[in-house]
């Protein structure tokens, strides 16, 4: 098994066993290879927060993949992200753009932030943000009000150059195959 995968399970047992006597997600490292990771639960937790602090400490690219998008305040982070320089780019589910639910990309396009929809499985469900090629961001939390205040959910930031250059390459195969919204 690779040493990531066993450092991940070793601090999430940790995290599991040891539990939290507040509601602030917890902050792990590792002493061995200094892999540092942020784990969060909600709804008990507020991963809504510890996504948007990611997203306002990127100082280069934010490279997205989204199922379900209604959360303002993480669309709001990324618009504010592209406007001081980041290059934020977003690939979603066509299940986003369905008129029918509500979602933010309207907003995002509206924003002229680029948005690629992944439309070449059924469903494209990934929940992953990669900031500055140095961290990620995976889990079952989508971006969404009823993951942070509705759903049992997890989210976990592995800050790990090598780790997110594994998900910055399939970033990278997804957008190849997915098709640019035209610019608002």
């Amino acid at each position: 098994m690779p040493r990531i995968f066993k450092t991940i399970i070793f601090f999430l047992s940790l995290a599991l066993i040891t539990g939290c006597h507040d509601n602030t997600p917890i902050t792990l490292s590792s002493c061995d290879n200094a892999i540092a990771m942020q784990v969060c639960f909600s709804p008990e937790q507020n991963c809504t927060q510890m996504l948007v602090d990611a997203i306002n400490a990127a100082q280069k690219r934010i490279a997205v993949q989204a199922y379900s998008f209604t959360s303002y305040p993480i669309a709001h982070a990324l618009v504010n992200a592209a406007r001081r320089g980041v290059d934020v780019q977003i690939i979603v589910d066509k299940s986003d753009l369905n008129t029918d639910h509500f979602s933010v990309i309207p907003y995002l396009h509206k924003q002229n932030i680029p948005l690629f929809v992944d439309d070449q499985v059924t469903i494209a469900h990934n929940k992953v943000m990669i900031f500055d090629d140095n961290s990620i961001e995976t889990g079952s939390f989508n971006f969404t009000h009823a993951a942070q205040y509705d759903n049992a959910e997890n989210m976990i930031i592995i800050h790990d150059p090598a780790v997110a250059n594994v998900y910055l390459t399939h970033w990278y195969k997804r957008l190849k195959i997915s098709q640019k919204l035209p610019s608002s």
